[in-house]
């Protein structure tokens, strides 16, 4: 019943920077977490920055300062901007949310299909 669409990523040189979106179906009653985490060929996916309860936010280290998370709670959309991107942040970017659908008494954990940055010369 619920669906994450992604969108923004794409091929930036060292240095530049992207914009990352994700919006969530309009059946989601409530969204309790929201944010990206990131898959690099051969490594655990990992958090890169979240809403993870209310007002709160948690960034991986490796970005802090160079990326920011932002949400439109009315839009059930969160974004990522990232900045001075160094090939290290080459990898998919997963959107993810922890969600209460309409109807349900339960909350529900949705993973959307990924999308690749790539930061190269």
């Amino acid at each position: 019943q619920v669906q994450l669409v992604e969108s923004g990523g794409g091929l930036v040189q060292p240095g530049g920077s992207l914009r990352l979106s994700c919006g969530a179906s309009r059946s989601i009653f409530r969204i309790y977490a929201m944010g990206w985490y990131r898959q690099a060929p051969g490594k655990q996916r990992e958090l890169v920055a979240a809403f993870i309860s209310g007002e709160s936010t948690n960034y991986a280290d490796s970005v802090k300062g160079r990326f920011t998370i932002s949400r439109d709670t009315a839009k059930n959309t969160v974004y990522l901007r990232m900045n001075s991107l160094q090939p290290e942040d080459t990898a998919v970017y997963y959107c993810n949310a922890e969600v209460l659908l309409q109807g349900s008494t339960q909350r529900e954990n949705y993973w959307g299909q990924g999308t690749q940055v790539t930061v190269s010369s």
